[in-house]
């Protein structure tokens, strides 16, 4: 740098802000300017003799041109962009014919803040920048804006136009302009104001869409090709996204106005006005907050208490105007709005719903949608609508409603699991926190927005997607069509056929007796019980009496000694989870346990010795064996040989019917600890929370080991009675119980894949009776309902393959579809014919992939088609029988 002169001026080398001849494109210049010192504080970038100092641009005489002649100018002009907020001297163009100043700052890429002598802009790189980041990244505009004020000032010793009410202004324009653009709105002859309610989603390529992507003629199909033409929807609410009591419809109004995913506010208040005073049902079925505790959600200064939202549930989107907001909770009145709403707009025949209270929902579903507006009210001529509960969420239902609303025993409708508003919640849970602050315009504008891009990722990759699915589903289809077909060798023929006919009646009916529901009653150690107190009772009538006590009789005793087993295994149970720290209340607590366990026991043994003499001398030998300072036998370690541990011939039947009840108390256990882990994993936080879920299933586990217990006490008692009773098979129906049998079923191992737990790895307790004998109740009945899962799963993973063929078709139908409606938009037409050359080359291999898994008794025909598959078109179906 040459210095003329230190007191009064300087020539430095000055970061600049230039514009090409057009005005629109920025790039950044070095240039040599002269100016003073006493300016220094508004020079952009000025170097000194040792530092450069950040200033204005526009007091270095920078000033932008749009356009030709100058006209007016904005001397007080602010532009943010990326690299920060600046001031500017901007000049409009001054001929003519020049354009209104709005239009001249959007021709250079600028987007104002108004329409009416705009002083604000903001680039569009810049728009377009904050657009993609709060997409992925969640930021609010108020963070955006002010890391940007960071960014033109990190030190505050510069004052910064504040502009963040204009950038919100342009933010929510800038949306809602994006959303009309990519509907193809601005070139409608009847202007955007013609915008339909919907009609600005980004649609699911792989739903049915009449006239978009169905065949010809695919109304009159018959039944077992009707199924794939089906809608899957899915019915869930949030919670997470409330919205506070701020502003009104008046001050910030929705600018998409029903056009995207949220209804139109207005018809949607006017509706629920005309109906809120009804009264919401409660639920039979058990406990559903959603249900029971609707009127009662807390909406104290809050607009709305969350959103209720109607999916995709196949491929995880958002429906048009499937979107509302819940006033107070999750009322029949919202959702019954949203669910009609949404199928009245698609034209099938088939429907498959789910939801996590359909049991109860869908009671009087029909009868309220009678009282609805006339717009609302589906026609069910012809139509076939089904209703699940999400798999998730079943377990939490009775046993009732476990198979009658269960995807994984449905007929038709693939492998489902209907949990896909659960997945979409945790990408917009983290919108949460900035649209529960704004107005209710913003809040849904905001939310569309969000909505549209995650919908518009989930089509960029439905190549990859569906792909993944039918290399999956080609697997396990093959994997569980072999377990069906051994399992049915060992069945014979006959009940094979009853069973058949039996499931194939309720799949037409679910009025029908449903085969996955035992119809064998267990006998338990009451009912056994109950049975010897009825033979002592005719033994006395007939004057056959072999008591030898007035009150208590054989079998009394014997149910008595194995009570008392009982209580020693559950006070061994508390006395070793006591600890070393305990305190006196636990301590007192277990001490008078031992006291009252040790009354019964001195009780019991004065009783044996009428019945059991040689019990006397055992014990005699025992006593001559322990030295005389030895203390006394503690009450839950008291040897009470019951028959069971004597060489005597006595009927073993009572201890069979123990090892049962054991065996049910170790599979009660087992699923109470499944669930008590899944619920800690999924929902509980905090330090405070999970120490009490972790002392929940520390209580599970011990009643797991001491059920365990005493079903190993009921199989040794077994072990030594059985053989000189001659007794046998047992051993085939309760076997040896190990550390790797205690597990739950593969259906309710979390994160276990289905064919892990159903191909040859369901534990023996599950199955049990466990020998086929034509002759055993139990054991037909268990293996019959066995059966009946093997074959829905069989059945799930065949459909899921001819779905997931039937999609990939329908995307490449409805992108062609879409190209062609685009003609006019050269690049939106080569965008879509772009995206179906890409899905074709990645599904290229699918034929061969299918083709690999399809054997003689595939559900695939390949008879039409050469012996080759084409994804052009989804392989013919077989009738089914």
């Amino acid at each position: 740098m040459v210095m003329k002169s230190l007191e009064r001026h300087a020539v430095a080398r000055v970061k600049s802000l230039y514009f090409t001849a057009a005005g629109i494109a920025l790039e950044w210049k070095w240039c040599a300017v002269h100016v003073f010192f006493n300016d220094m504080h508004i020079i952009h970038s000025i170097e000194s003799s040792t530092f450069f100092v950040q200033v204005s641009l526009k007091l270095l005489g920078l000033r932008i041109q749009l356009g030709h002649n100058p006209g007016e100018n904005g001397d007080d002009f602010v532009v943010i962009d990326i690299h920060g907020i600046h001031e500017i001297g901007l000049d409009f163009c001054g001929c003519e014919t020049a354009q209104i100043h709005y239009k001249q700052l959007i021709h250079a890429q600028w987007f104002p803040a108004t329409a009416t002598n705009p002083q604000t802009a903001t680039t569009f790189t810049l728009m377009e920048f904050f657009h993609l980041l709060t997409f992925e990244s969640k930021v609010s505009a108020y963070e955006f804006y002010h890391s940007i004020a960071r960014w033109t000032d990190n030190t505050s010793t510069t004052p910064i136009r504040d502009r963040y009410s204009a950038f919100m202004g342009m933010v929510c324009q800038w949306r809602h302009l994006k959303v009309l653009k990519q509907a193809g709105r601005g070139h409608d002859p009847s202007g955007m104001d013609a915008t339909s309610a919907g009609e600005c989603t980004v649609l699911c390529p792989a739903c049915p869409h009449p006239a978009k992507n169905l065949p010809e003629g695919w109304e009159d199909a018959p039944h077992d090709i009707r199924w794939k033409y089906a809608l899957f929807l899915a019915i869930d609410a949030n919670f997470w996204l409330k919205w506070k009591l701020v502003s009104s419809n008046n001050v910030d109004p929705s600018l998409n106005a029903g056009s995207c995913y949220f209804v139109e506010e207005t018809v949607y208040k006017q509706y629920l006005s005309e109906r809120g005073c009804e009264p919401q049902e409660k639920s039979t079925c058990v406990s559903h907050n959603a249900m029971n505790m609707a009127d009662m959600k807390s909406s104290r200064g809050l607009a709305a208490t969350g959103i209720g939202t109607v999916n995709c549930a196949r491929h995880d989107m958002k429906l048009p105007n499937g979107v509302s907001d819940l006033q107070k909770g999750e009322r029949y009145l919202n959702m019954d709005y949203l669910v009609f709403l949404v199928m009245v707009g698609f034209a099938v025949v088939v429907f498959n719903l789910s939801y996590d209270i359909a049991c109860q929902w869908h009671k009087k579903l029909w009868s309220r949608m009678a009282s609805m507006p006339p717009r609302l009210q589906l026609n069910r001529n012809n139509k076939i609508i089904r209703f699940f509960v999400p798999k998730f969420h079943l377990n939490a239902h009775i046993q009732s409603c476990q198979t009658e609303f269960s995807f994984n025993f449905g007929k038709n409708v693939g492998h489902m699991d209907g949990e896909a508003p659960e997945r979409g919640w945790a990408n917009i849970n983290r919108m949460a926190s900035s649209t529960k602050e704004m107005g209710p315009g913003a809040h849904c504008d905001t939310l569309d927005d969000h909505f549209s891009d995650w919908n518009w990722k989930k089509v960029t990759m439905l190549g990859q997607s569906l792909l993944h699915k039918v290399k999956e589903a080609s697997r396990r289809a093959k994997l569980h069509r072999e377990e069906l077909n051994e399992l049915e060798q060992s069945i014979p023929a006959p009940s094979l056929a009853v069973w058949k006919s039996e499931i194939e009646r309720w799949e037409e009916d679910n009025t029908q007796p449903n085969p996955f529901e035992s119809k064998v009653i267990p006998m338990t150690q009451a009912a056994i019980r109950h049975q010897l107190a009825k033979k002592e009772a005719a033994d006395l009538r007939a004057g056959v009496d072999v008591s030898l006590h007035a009150d208590i009789s054989p079998s009394v005793l014997i149910a008595s000694g194995i009570d008392l087993q009982d209580q020693q295994w559950c006070l061994a149970a508390d006395i070793s989870a006591l600890g070393q720290h305990a305190t006196d209340t636990q301590k007192t607590k277990i001490f008078n346990q031992s006291n009252a366990l040790r009354h019964q026991l001195d009780n019991w043994a004065q009783i044996q010795v009428l019945y059991m003499p040689t019990v006397t001398s055992i014990c005699a030998m025992e006593d001559a064996g322990h030295s005389e300072g030895t203390t006394a036998l503690k009450p839950e370690k008291f040897q009470l040989w019951l028959p069971s541990q004597l060489d005597l011939h006595l009927p073993c039947d009572q201890q069979l019917h123990k090892s049962h009840d054991a065996l049910n108390d170790v599979q009660q256990h087992i699923h109470l600890f499944t669930h008590l882990n899944t619920f800690r994993m999924a929902n509980v936080q905090g330090q405070h929370a999970s120490t009490r879920a972790r002392t929940a299933l520390n209580l599970a586990v011990e009643k797991k080991h001491a059920s365990k217990a005493k079903y190993d006490a009921a199989w040794d008692a077994l072990t030594a009675l059985a053989p000189s009773l001659r007794k046998v098979g047992w051993t085939d129906i309760m076997r040896p119980l190990g550390g790797t049998d205690m597990r739950p079923m593969g259906d309710f191992i979390q994160g276990q894949s289905e064919v892990c737990a159903s191909h040859h790895d369901i534990p023996w307790i599950w199955k049990t009776p466990g020998v086929l004998q034509d002759n055993d109740k139990g054991l037909q009945d268990c293996l019959h309902i066995e059966w009946c899962k093997v074959r829905a799963r069989e059945a799930c993973w065949s459909e899921e393959l001819l779905l997931l063929l039937e999609a990939m078709w329908r995307v490449l139908m409805f992108l062609t579809w879409q190209g062609t409606w685009w003609a006019y938009a050269n690049q939106q037409s080569t965008l879509c014919e772009a995206m179906v050359e890409k899905f074709r080359q990645r599904w290229a291999i699918v034929p061969a992939v299918v083709a690999t898994e399809l054997d003689d008794n595939s559900t695939l025909d390949m008879a039409d088609t050469d012996g080759t598959l084409t994804i052009e078109g989804p392989p013919p179906l077989a009738a089914e029988d």
